[in-house]
């Protein structure tokens, strides 16, 4: 009898345990993304899609100021809506109108602190938001922040847990300092253990099934960005850099941080929180997605009219290299005339001076006796060619009075470099500078930078990011690694990866010099890179002398836009292949890469409204093994045509319909 009595007090616990938990079910539009958020001893999150679970108890936590969301939060009430909504981004990279649709649950808790989440018809997102007292202002040097109605954000805590061993492709880091370019890695999360390296934004997961899930943020204001730990149990944890107190500067470009908060955020009491978002689906919903603009956040300018995106002829990779000239070539003004003469014709809108126009680093103001940078302003703008202008980070936090001096000098743009960091402070200061840039109508690109995560989509002034193993890198920078770029870097915003290499070489023969560079991958791969990757300033990476001699090649990659009405992703799968069609007006272009493996590809052109001409670039037959070589050719098609793509070993094709 005891021991019946014993099993019925078990039995009567845990249904008082399952009763106490509370869950709720949130659909997609579509139906077939679902999303599972219980509310019980704490609060967890699943994902599925259609019958396949995706997520699995991934426990959410939020400590901000002395409220803490963790263990056994307390729900005070729920609430269902809609998003319904056409966003048309000011630089629309890869589709001119974007449908936001979503179905959203709002859990409020007791304490000031809600949680939103969203279901897509190709993923989910969630947010946190606080609406808490702030503490009152005290004497000492905290008092001006304190009284200001700001709060300590002291930790906000992600479990990302996976049902079963997933293969997760991340780039690896070994601290907080980095400058995002670190190679892709291939690990499954088996073996992905926690004394591994962590690894920053996005990371790519795919599941037995094949299901990929890309997992990043949006919305990152006045906040740092979230890094992510492997765990010993098939998935990750959040981590996030303290917030900095004091800081001094090391160098011309760098920072030592002298002192530290006790919280990843020192921010307003009553705001939101970033989004953090997984897209869930086949490669192509990957390549083809749009979750970090649709949470990134609303336009914030007036006025956008003067944002004009274009190509930009680039001088730092090739080394301020061109010959067959009466002039001493390097970094003078003669070098830069004929830098924008080349430009002109070829109706490239830019040109940027990179690392050395200035006799110091340190001194934005005093350039070298070689360099009249309002001179080369006044020429350029005779020949339709933008200034841009290099700068460290540094220099600019120290001088914000040179954005207005060279702004009303007409230079069109700055190239800020080497933030390295992607804490609360750098987080404002990315933000302070574009800001600062859209009052004086100048673009900024940010090199040495964190991925997108919504500021350009509030300030679109902001063109592009680095943030991504390009062809900077030389013989380190490699097609095998690049072809994941459209499924992970790229599937969340602009990517400044500067292609547009004359002088090609398969890896194994790359060893270009400083003023003779080589680019891996084929001809034809280097020239399709400008329709499959994305960014609102494009580089053309090489020497002017190689782009004038190599001219038809020049001509087609100076017309591909770089602002696009549509894209349909053709064919792709992440590590393999890439294929996409980008519309602008009436043409379409369409671009196809691959890794180190040689593909044949057939695609359908049924996407096509009516027919047209088809020009293009394709790998000549010994391209396998002398990657300069190619073949131009043209047919006739129409939407009945289909398309046999023959790609070597680290080669494209590239192609335009008109």
């Amino acid at each position: 009898m005891k021991k019946i009595l014993f099993l019925l007090a078990v039995a009567l616990v845990a249904a008082s345990r399952v009763s106490a938990q509370k869950v709720q079910t949130l659909a997609s539009p579509d139906g077939n993304v679902k999303v599972e958020v219980t509310v019980g001893d704490r609060l967890t999150l699943s994902a599925f899609r259609g019958s396949e679970q995706i997520l699995k108890d991934c426990a959410l936590s939020l400590k901000v100021g002395g409220t803490e969301l963790d263990k056994s939060p307390k729900l005070s009430g729920t609430k269902r809506s809609k998003v319904d909504e056409v966003i048309r981004p000011v630089v629309p990279l890869k589709y001119a109108e974007v449908p936001n649709q979503a179905n959203q649950l709002t859990f409020t808790f007791k304490g000031g602190i809600a949680l939103d989440v969203r279901a897509y018809d190709n993923g989910i997102a969630y947010r946190f938001a606080i609406n808490v007292p702030a503490p009152k202002a005290r004497s000492g040097a905290d008092a001006s922040a304190k009284g200001k109605g700001q709060v300590e954000v002291v930790d906000e805590g992600l479990e990302l847990n996976l049902p079963e061993s997933f293969m997760a492709h991340v780039s690896k880091t070994k601290n907080f300092k980095t400058s995002y370019e670190n190679p892709y890695t291939h690990i499954s999360t088996a073996e992905y253990k926690a004394d591994d390296e962590m690894t920053y934004l996005p990371i790519l997961l795919e599941s037995p099934k094949g299901t990929k899930v890309l997992f990043s943020e949006s919305d990152v204001r006045d906040y740092p960005n979230m890094f992510l730990k492997p765990t010993d149990g098939n998935g990750f944890t959040s981590i996030f850099p303290r917030s900095p107190e004091t800081w001094e500067p090391r160098g011309d470009r760098s920072w030592t941080i002298t002192k530290e908060r006790d919280c990843i955020a020192l921010t307003d009491a009553q705001r939101t929180l970033p989004w953090r978002f997984a897209v869930i689906g086949e490669d192509k919903d990957i390549a083809q997605n749009q979750m970090e603009v649709v949470l990134g956040g609303k336009c914030e300018l007036d006025d956008t009219s003067w944002i004009k995106p274009g190509k930009v002829n680039w001088d730092w990779w090739n080394h301020w290299t061109v010959w067959g000239v009466d002039f001493e070539t390097g970094i003078n003004n003669d070098t830069y005339k004929y830098i924008i003469d080349c430009a002109s014709r070829f109706g490239v809108e830019y040109i940027l001076l990179d690392e050395g126009w200035n006799k110091r680093v340190q001194d934005p103001f005093t350039t070298r006796d070689e360099i009249d940078v309002k001179e080369l302003v006044e020429y350029g703008a005779r020949k339709n060619v933008g200034i841009i202008l290099w700068l460290s980070w540094l220099t600019v936090e120290q001088h914000m009075d040179l954005i207005p001096f060279y702004a009303k000098m007409g230079v069109k743009g700055l190239k800020v470099d080497f933030m390295d960091h992607s804490d609360q402070w750098m987080v404002n200061f990315y933000e302070r500078v574009a800001r600062e840039c859209a009052n004086n109508k100048l673009l900024i690109d940010y090199h040495g930078s964190y991925k997108p995560a919504g500021l350009e989509q509030r300030l679109p002034n902001l063109i592009s990011y680095e943030g991504v193993r390009g062809l900077e890198q030389g013989g380190g920078c490699k097609p095998e690694n690049s072809i994941w770029l459209p499924f992970m870097r790229n599937a969340v915003g602009p990517m400044d990866f500067t292609p547009g290499a004359m002088h090609n070489a398969q890896p194994e023969d790359n060893r270009g010099s400083g003023s003779l560079p080589m680019g891996g991958g084929t001809r034809a791969y280097q020239m399709a890179l400008y329709v499959c990757f994305e960014s609102g300033l494009q580089m053309l990476a090489d020497s002017p002398t190689r782009y004038l001699r190599e001219e038809e090649c020049t001509r087609y990659i100076a017309s591909v836009p770089t602002t696009w009405d549509d894209t349909r992703v053709l064919a792709a799968r992440a590590g393999d292949y890439y294929v996409v069609a980008k519309r602008k007006g009436s043409k379409w272009y369409i671009g196809a890469i691959t890794g180190d493996k040689a593909q044949d590809i057939d695609v359908s052109l049924d996407f096509l409204e009516k027919g047209g001409r088809l020009t293009f670039f394709r790998d000549g037959r010994n391209a396998h093994r002398i990657a300069l070589d190619y073949k131009r050719e043209q047919q006739d098609v129409t939407s009945q045509t289909k398309l046999r793509l023959h790609l070597v070993r680290n080669g494209g094709w590239a192609g335009v319909i008109e």
